[in-house]
């Protein structure tokens, strides 16, 4: 049995095998699906914001919704629009939805310590540890068969429709009854019954488990037992090596039906940890979606494109990091870049470059591992892979300067990008002169396009965004921070010629400004104590990297 919730056509892969945290032990390690880059994504993206808003302090729930959203780069348009099936049916049913969570969890939970004896070196506790385990995943058995035939009707998806069907034609009371039998019949509460041969050395052979006879008797049989055809010995209470003798040949005539027996168990046992695992992640999404609904931020469910065909359009997109971390709404942006390979964001200090460039990340990871996204209207196509390159703070430990840092991690990147591969860049380069950075920006930009890299680039280094906008090129764009005549961000970022001001003046006007206003004034200021203009008696400079001005 699978859930396949996930995938069509096989388990989610969740990396570390829950045992890790359910159990609290080091388990084996599947292999890992996660980008290489994926430090770097959680650091450039908040990823932790957006993963502490989905578990709470679930720590299982968690590594799942990690795992589910850095490994939803490897997914093809099916897989995604599966997910969005399974994660609509959850919307609508979501107090179903956490209560066959909360049965697997309870499933996990009340089988840790019987778990941990199935693989014990003793068949007769191997066998009882499958016992006990079986009887009690029997009867979560069936309350999972009883709530998936009371929610049944109510879901749409076909991941629901299938493994409820699953659940009804595979967990019948007919089938659950016998295995309940079985499962008495090996306690063995009458006795093993086993058949041998002599063998080498006067020593049994070919120790086979029997079945045992039926023991039902009319009442004239039981007036007149027969007498048994074989012979019978028993050991005296203190002989211990003869006691040991029987015990191992116990062992060895139950050896193999323990075996079939734990791997049973362990095969129910697993579905439940796959069901768990799969439910956690849309638990997750819940919990990320009564978050955002209860500011009443907009989400919907993204249009996904093949790879390479240039569709990226939203309206109404926005940072959900930025939103968790304000009581207020975010501003959302509306940007048409269908076939576009190049996208430079400019303009004022604080307009809101780098949250729409985070939006733009944090949507292509939420689209390609199939949850909804934080705008009104989205659709791009899937890319195979996804690298920031952010500007760092300077290296503490002094072992390299800035811009080394940056041209190492831009070197990272080279190695692993691959066509149709997105690149996102927060004021690269900068941290050399204008003209040295323009020169290094343009030519790693240029060196991406001709391998069809898409590109999101927020700079201040005028002469670079000049470069790329002189040429024209169809597949170019830029957009500009919005800026009022009065300093005042709009936090919206239209279609826009790339200025050569980052808009010193309003800084400038900022800080003399609260400094007039408190009655202080600094020298050099031009404002008297009392407010008015004085003339300035030390020049100063307020410009910021990028502006030409004096």
């Amino acid at each position: 049995m699978r859930p396949l919730l996930m995938h069509p056509d096989r388990d989610f892969d969740s990396g570390p095998l829950p045992l890790d945290v359910m159990y609290g032990y080091r388990a084996a390690r599947r292999p890992r699906q996660s980008p290489p880059h994926e430090q770097a994504l959680i650091e450039d993206l908040e990823l932790e914001t957006l993963l502490n808003a989905m578990a709470g302090d679930d720590k299982f729930l968690f590594e799942v919704a990690r795992e589910a959203l850095l490994s939803g780069l490897l997914n093809d348009v099916e897989t995604v629009l599966y997910r969005q099936e399974v994660l609509k049916d959850c919307l609508k049913q979501p107090t179903a939805v956490r209560q066959l969570h909360k049965l697997a969890v309870e499933a996990i939970e009340g089988t840790r310590r019987r778990y941990l004896d199935l693989s014990s070196a003793y068949p007769s506790s191997r066998l009882h540890s499958a016992i006990d385990l079986l009887e009690t995943l029997s009867g979560m058995l069936r309350k999972l068969r009883s709530l998936a035939g009371e929610q049944a009707g109510r879901f749409k998806s076909k991941a629901f429709t299938a493994m409820f069907a699953m659940f009804r034609n595979e967990l019948g009371d007919e089938y659950l009854d016998t295995v309940e039998e079985h499962l008495t019949e090996l306690k063995f509460r009458n006795g093993v019954l086993l058949s041998a041969e002599p063998g080498e050395w006067d020593e049994s052979a070919n120790l086979t488990l029997r079945k045992r006879p039926d023991k039902t008797q009319n009442w004239l049989d039981r007036i007149t037992p027969k007498r048994s055809p074989g012979y019978t010995f028993r050991l005296h209470e203190r002989d211990e090596a003869g006691a040991r003798v029987l015990s191992e040949m116990r062992d060895r005539g139950i050896g193999r039906v323990a075996i079939a027996l734990a791997e049973s168990a362990n095969h129910v046992l697993s579905f439940f940890r796959t069901l768990r695992t799969e439910l956690t992640f849309y638990v997750g999404c819940l919990n990320l979606y009564d978050r955002l609904a209860a500011k009443g931020e907009p989400v919907c469910f993204p249009t996904p494109a093949l790879a390479g065909e240039r569709k990226h359009r939203f309206s109404g997109l926005y940072d959900i990091c930025l939103s968790l971390h304000m009581e207020r709404r975010v501003i959302g942006n509306r940007t048409n870049a269908d076939g576009k390979s190049l996208v430079i964001i400019t303009g004022a200090n604080q307009g809101g470059k780098s949250s729409f460039l985070r939006g733009v990340g944090l949507a292509q990871l939420m689209m390609q591992c199939g949850m909804f996204v934080g705008a009104e209207s989205f659709e791009a196509d899937l890319c195979p892979a996804l690298f920031t390159h952010y500007k760092r703070e300077e290296d503490a430990t002094l072992k390299s300067g800035k811009f080394d840092e940056e041209i190492a991690r831009m070197s990272e990147i080279a190695d692993h990008v691959v066509p149709n591969s997105l690149v996102l860049f927060n004021e690269s380069f900068a941290a050399t002169n204008e003209r040295e950075g323009s020169e290094i920006a343009k030519q790693i930009v240029s060196a991406l396009l001709e391998k069809r890299i898409r590109i999101f680039y927020v700079t201040h280094l005028y002469a670079f965004s000049h470069i790329f906008f002189d040429r024209q090129a169809e597949d170019h764009m830029f957009l500009r921070a919005e800026r009022k005549t009065d300093g005042t961000r709009t936090f919206r970022l239209p279609e826009g010629e790339p200025t050569e001001t980052s808009y010193g003046q309003d800084l400038y006007r900022e800080i003399f400004d609260s400094i007039g206003q408190s009655g202080n004034a600094l020298p050099g200021s031009g404002r008297s104590p009392d407010g008015e203009i004085e003339p300035c008696a030390t020049p100063m400079c307020l410009n910021e990297p990028g502006d030409k001005r004096p």
